[in-house]
């Protein structure tokens, strides 16, 4: 039986679920919104209403500085699961993780920076990925 892969779409949507999920799951807090986007070796993550109610209780106490020392902890003992989640959907090895939240807008950032691009049905759509088919120039002969 031959799987095929997804495409870019459908392989953003499993992650933005994935994540959605796992915020739910592990942290007792689902986002509104999480958007995925990949580019060439790349994908970037925008988690809206990432912040839990307890991190929002303490930005609207006034006590900032605590609510970004929660977040930055979360954020350190999560990464390896975010990035594990992450491997296991695209089946690439994830070579760094960087993110950060904002307060202010409760959104947090992601960037996964990738050691290869995924396998995906529609590689051209991918931005920055140019079609690895053969251009019909290269079999002409001289």
């Amino acid at each position: 039986m031959t799987t095929t892969n997804p495409t870019r779409g459908q392989l953003e949507r499993t992650l933005s679920q994935r994540i959605q999920s796992f915020y739910r799951n592990q942290l007792g807090h689902q986002p509104t919104k999480v958007t995925c986007q990949l580019f060439e070796q790349k994908l970037v993550i925008i988690i809206e209403d990432s912040l839990t109610p307890a991190e929002q209780l303490l930005a609207q106490e006034g006590q900032e500085e605590l609510a970004e020392q929660i977040h930055s902890t979360l954020d350190e003992v999560t990464k390896p699961q975010i990035k594990e989640l992450l491997e296991e959907v695209m089946k690439v090895e994830v070579i760094d993780l960087l993110s950060d939240a904002t307060l202010e807008t409760s959104r947090t950032g992601i960037i996964a920076v990738l050691a290869a691009n995924p396998q995906v049905r529609n590689p051209e759509t991918i931005p920055g990925v140019r079609s690895r088919r053969p251009s019909a120039r290269s079999n002409d002969v001289a």
